[in-house]
């Protein structure tokens, strides 16, 4: 179910296996429109949201208390406001979110995808708790906690230079490696870009070699060495 286990060192996997069972022990599961809570389900999602901390000697998502989850995508209220500063109400079908006050929702049927594809562009689970992280320092801008504060200032810069470009070139409607998604604010930027760097590392490396190295840094992890030397 999660072929990225099969690849860890076997200190990496005594790692990964102790934050899985902190996570169980700390987060509640429940049901939504009649998905089955099962171990595999539990399991499954422990595993992907844990393998973004191999290596951080971190708290396991201290401010997340349970995690929602449906059989496949659902239709969720949405409420935003455009750059204009008008609010939109409506109706948007979702495969996962950070919900607020300690709690996610992913969508199972996209759970499987991404984490039974380790070479595809999306996985749902390090997209949202790649939100959970972000959310760590305070608010969702993109700027997670860093391990050395004081590369705080090199981060900023390379992160903010690739978000713009990424909207510019969406602006001038070229073709963008990068999942136009992350366009929307610099916190679905930092979502996305967690994406690409452990589902195509390589890629991420070539195109954006200076963003790749602050992740790099940040999950302690180099997805495009361990995919090159598997």
């Amino acid at each position: 179910m999660f072929p990225r286990y099969l690849r860890l060192s076997p200190a990496d996997r005594d790692e990964l296996e102790r934050c899985i069972q902190i996570f169980l022990a700390e987060k509640r599961f429940e049901s939504a429109a009649g998905q089955p809570i099962t171990d595999e389900v539990r399991v499954t999602i422990a595993a992907q949201a844990c393998f973004l901390l191999l290596h951080r000697n971190t708290a396991v998502y201290p401010g997340l208390f349970s995690i929602i989850v449906y059989p496949g995508e659902y239709v969720a209220h949405d409420r935003r406001r455009d750059e204009r500063g008008f609010i939109a109400e409506g109706l948007q079908v979702r495969r996962g979110e950070t919900a607020g006050r300690g709690a996610l929702v992913l969508s199972w049927s996209d759970v499987v995808r991404g984490a039974s594809d380790a070479h595809g562009g999306r996985n749902i689970v390090f997209h949202e708790f790649a939100h959970e992280l972000d959310r760590e320092s305070g608010s969702f801008d993109g700027a997670p906690i860093l391990p050395q504060p004081a590369t705080n200032r090199a981060w900023a810069r390379t992160l903010s230079a690739e978000f713009r470009a990424l909207r510019e070139r969406l602006a001038r409607g070229e073709p963008t490696d990068l999942d136009p998604y992350g366009a929307t604010n610099p916190a679905e930027f930092f979502a996305v870009v967690t994406e690409s760097f452990f589902q195509r590392p390589d890629e991420l490396q070539q195109a954006h070699p200076k963003l790749y190295e602050e992740l790099r840094r940040f999950y302690r992890q180099d997805p495009a060495s361990t995919l090159s030397s598997a």
